[in-house]
């Protein structure tokens, strides 16, 4: 056996069955990533005598005598970068970069012609994070990053610190780690919805050659807590355990085994025995609240946080401004109807996983794929009773997150394992596993009534929501609560009601996903609210702007005003201006019989999450006058690492370059809650800006006692401090402070309140064939209110990356539910993700406005960006075919079925 990989002679035989993936990655190759294991996302591409081929499809037998090159090959020996990772560069043509290599390699491969049809040559690549048009604009060579260098660094296109290792495949993820003396978890899963584990017998899998041990039940520990992940945990129900004797969905863990391979360990899981008791089963929420129901979760309401255990609610609210009764009998326009939203998946590119181990000072590590490391350690510290300072968390690079990291889904069990065992234990799932085993997104039913008058003033809106939590309440009532505040809030009707329900059913759990409800509710309201307009003959755009709150009104929701949440800056009006303008503007014709429609929405969100979200950061001076910068908070594409690096540099007189970030490591800081809620930039982005700051002042006040100067004297520039006799260098200045003993080092904090909000709007114009059902988006226009743009590259990339994931959620995305509770789409051949050809070009533009309470005017801007797509696109929809559409995904079959059962208006589809 003889294999060539990246120049270098490998003669070890593969293992039977083995693929060149795991080959390579054995090797210590691991820019070559693990996706999906079935060909379908294109992480693992390599080249195989210069051809690309997925090699997680691709026997590692067959690479006998051939040349492999993977990411990290292309690279000329000099270090010089291959062309197309410096195009990928200069472009920043990825975002958490999990997939970048894949993209790579197939780019490298493309000759001419393929580069003339992009669409069919990324058909084997998926992005889950850019929307794609960062890496159409790497392939074609457009730069967009701006060389650092000295001067204000808040508002410039500046790449990303880790952008180099991207490229080259030397960012380092999960497990692209080498950790010795490891073993290999697999969990064996419940094959039914709902059963009581009445024997289970281990002695077989114990038996097999390499299973160390098998945990089941009777090995976890007694005590309840939830998956979710928030600063306070009591904001969800304490239903979980980390292994239980019920089983509550097709899916759900049932017992671990660990063994010193993944082969090993899943024999293990085969031959354990199980004797179920099965058990009544519920699937849908509104009958799981009906009297008689079977009950999910039989528990003390008030011990484990949950509403209404017997009727299966999980959380409830219920509220009203006025009376909506008196409102609608004012209206001389009612429109009322119930929208449904499905289960999506975050289908992040890396899976959730975890590898932990003790470390030399017998502390245990953990080293996860995860949004939320300090909550994390808090929570293991809980469940198996470790003082914190036993036990480290740390988030290598996040390959994707989109609040399904914002979970402790693996890190509980694997703990459980190296305690017990003493010795490093890994978990990863499957890409299956990821469907079945993970959480997905709240579908929603929502029924909405509306009144207006005709000069249209809203006079009512009342909503009555049913949110599916699944078999476990994690992120339930935070959801459901967050889904009716700003989609209510952001209209100033006089008359408001809610009654809204998160409901246990016997399904795979929902969680945190982009967004966190308010997409659901804003698709019902946005859509409600343009049927509406038309019953009035009133353009809806215009029906809309004339409802939403202005500048210092009250944010009114019948869940009650949050006192913390203020408009800080106001945005809406230039967004819907430019909704405006891009109505008017001429466009190219659609196909001759096809049918042209326009549609808009409008969303808010608050920046950040109610009842605090806490950050800590830590500013130091190095020896050679360079910056260490410490942030709890975790980089998995969100570009927080940059705003930090950026805002630094500001206060600190310096270059980016000159600032090294430490972070997502529980060692680094005090404490903070996580990226998630929007908060990397205003949250941990204000802690950063005020330790910069008090570093900056510090420095300036030694300085100044330093040299015998008022400190007024005394100037932070590029690398020194400059005074009237001259110039003194940060690296002189670190030394005299070492000689006094001196640590030039500053902390900054911040509790996320107060808090502000965001506004954006979308605009599609669609084409639509009657005859098929195929849908072409003929232009797409978002407009977005992030206050002052720290890096407008990168806020691109955020709102592209949203619109795509949202169109993926309004078109096809569907993780469907067969009659007995398991996931059906567990692949993603069954589960379509968009791929390039799917995606529109996007044209974003960002409103003027600096915030008074975000740092520097900033604004945030991960999640808003998905909320008014669907909206936008079902309103485009009806005003193509005249035909409303009030379920999700609009999927081809389902546009056919309606338009031929119902009269359509076509609108000709001519340029104005």
């Amino acid at each position: 056996m003889k294999i060539e990989i990246n120049g270098r002679s490998f003669a070890e035989e593969p293992r039977p069955g083995q693929c060149l993936r795991t080959y390579l990655r054995e090797r210590g190759w691991f820019g070559v990533k693990k996706g999906c294991d079935a060909g379908d996302c294109g992480a693992c591409t390599v080249h195989v005598d210069g051809e690309p081929v997925h090699s997680c499809l691709y026997p590692a037998f067959r690479a006998d005598g051939h040349t492999v090159t993977t990411v990290e090959g292309l690279a000329a020996k000099d270090g010089e970068l291959h062309p197309v990772q410096r195009k990928f560069l200069d472009a920043q043509g990825f975002q958490c970069g999990f997939c970048t290599a894949g993209f790579l390699m197939t780019t490298a491969a493309l000759n001419e012609d393929q580069l003339t049809d992009l669409p069919r040559a990324f058909k084997g690549n998926l992005c889950r994070c850019t929307g794609y048009r960062a890496i159409e604009d790497a392939v074609r060579g457009v730069c967009h990053a701006e060389a650092p260098g000295a001067g204000e660094a808040v508002g410039r296109n500046l790449p990303a610190p880790a952008g180099p290792q991207v490229v080259t495949g030397t960012a380092r993820y999960t497990f692209d780690i080498d950790v010795p003396d490891l073993l290999h978890m697999k969990l064996l899963r419940s094959p039914h919805a709902h059963a009581r584990i009445t024997a289970i017998d281990t002695t077989a899998a114990l038996q097999v050659p390499g299973v160390h041990a098998a945990f089941t039940h009777y090995d976890a520990p007694e005590r309840h807590f939830s998956t979710a992940r928030h600063e306070h945990p009591t904001e969800d129900p304490d239903d979980t355990r980390v292994l239980d004797d019920t089983v509550r969905y097709v899916g759900q863990r049932v017992a671990a085994v660990v063994a010193d391979s993944e082969a090993a360990a899943e024999e293990g899981c085969r031959r354990i025995e199980v004797t179920y008791e099965i058990l009544p089963s519920v699937l849908d929420p509104e009958e799981a609240m009906r009297p008689g129901a079977p009950v999910v979760h039989d528990k003390d309401a008030a011990t484990a946080r949950i509403s209404r255990p017997h009727d299966n609610v999980v959380g409830e609210a219920h509220g009203e401004i006025g009376s909506v009764e008196a409102g609608f009998a004012d209206a001389d326009a009612v429109y009322e109807d119930t929208y449904r939203t499905q289960r999506v998946q975050h289908a992040s590119l890396e899976t959730h996983g975890a590898v932990a181990w003790f470390d030399e000072d017998n502390r245990l590590t953990v080293r996860t794929s995860s949004q939320t490391p300090f909550l994390t350690r808090r929570a293991l510290c809980a469940l198996y009773d470790l003082p914190e300072e036993q036990v480290r968390v740390v988030a290598g690079r996040v390959g994707g997150g989109f609040g399904g990291k914002q979970e402790m889904l693996v890190e509980d069990i694997v703990a459980l394992a190296v305690l017990r065992l003493r010795r490093p234990v890994k978990l990863e799932y499957t890409r299956a596993e990821q469907f079945y085993g993970a959480t997905t997104r709240h579908p929603f039913t929502i029924n909405v009534k509306a009144g207006a008058r005709r000069d249209g003033q809203l006079t009512a809106l009342q909503l009555r929501v049913v949110a599916d939590t699944g078999a476990y309440g994690n992120h339930g009532p935070a959801v459901m609560f967050h889904s009716v505040g700003e989609s209510m809030a952001v209209h100033r009707a006089p008359h408001k009601k809610v009654d809204a329900f998160s409901v246990y059913t016997h399904t795979v759990p929902a969680g945190a996903f982009r967004g966190y409800g308010l997409g659901q509710v804003m698709f019902a309201v946005e859509s409600a609210l343009d049927e509406l307009a038309r019953q009035l003959d009133l353009d809806p755009l215009e029906f809309k702007a004339k409802n939403i709150i202005g500048p210092g009104e009250p944010m009114l929701s019948p869940g009650g005003e949050e006192e913390d949440l203020h408009i800080a800056s106001y945005g809406l009006d230039q967004c819907v201006s430019i909704v405006r303008r891009a109505q008017t503007e001429p466009w190219d014709a659609a196909p001759d019989g096809w049918l042209v429609g326009e549609g808009a929405a409008l969303a808010m969100i608050a920046t950040g999450p109610p009842g605090g979200h806490i950050a800590d950061a830590k500013a130091s001076l190095l020896p050679d006058g360079g910056f260490d910068l410490a942030v709890g908070t975790a980089e998995f594409g969100n570009g927080t690492t940059t705003v930090h690096r950026q805002i630094a540099a500001g206060e600190l007189a310096t270059t980016v370059d000159r600032i090294t970030v430490r972070q997502s490591d529980t060692d680094v800081v005090r404490h903070d809650t996580g990226a998630f809620a929007s908060t990397g930039t205003v949250v941990a982005g204000k802690a950063t800006l005020r330790a910069a700051r008090a570093l900056a002042d510090q420095l300036l006040d030694f300085a100044a006692a330093h040299l015998q100067l008022p400190c007024s004297a005394c100037t932070l520039a590029e690398e020194s401090v400059l005074h009237p006799g001259g110039r003194l260098t940060l690296k002189e200045l670190h030394a005299a402070g070492a000689a006094v003993g001196v640590e030039f080092t500053a902390d900054g904090h911040f509790g996320g309140t107060p808090r502000s909000v965001a506004f954006n709007a979308q605009w599609f114009r669609v084409a639509v064939d009657p005859g098929t059902g195929e849908i072409r988006i003929l232009r797409s226009v978002h407009a977005a209110d992030a206050g002052k743009v720290m890096n407008p590259m990168q806020c691109r990339g955020q709102v592209e990356g949203g619109v795509a994931q949202a169109l993926g959620a309004t078109l096809f995305e569907n993780v469907r539910i067969d009659g007995q509770g398991a996931v059906e789409t567990a692949d993603f051949r069954r589960y379509r993700l968009p791929q390039y050809a799917d995606v529109p070009r996007t044209e974003v533009h960002f409103m003027e406005t600096a915030d008074a309470i975000g740092p520097l005017g900033a604004k945030s801007m991960s999640e808003s960006p998905f909320n008014p797509v669907a909206p936008a696109f079902a309103n485009a929809l009806r005003d193509a075919t005249g035909v409303r559409f009030t379920e999700l995904p609009l999927t081809r079959d389902r546009v056919w079925l309606a338009l031929t059962k119902a009269p359509h208006t076509r609108r000709p589809p001519v340029s104005p």
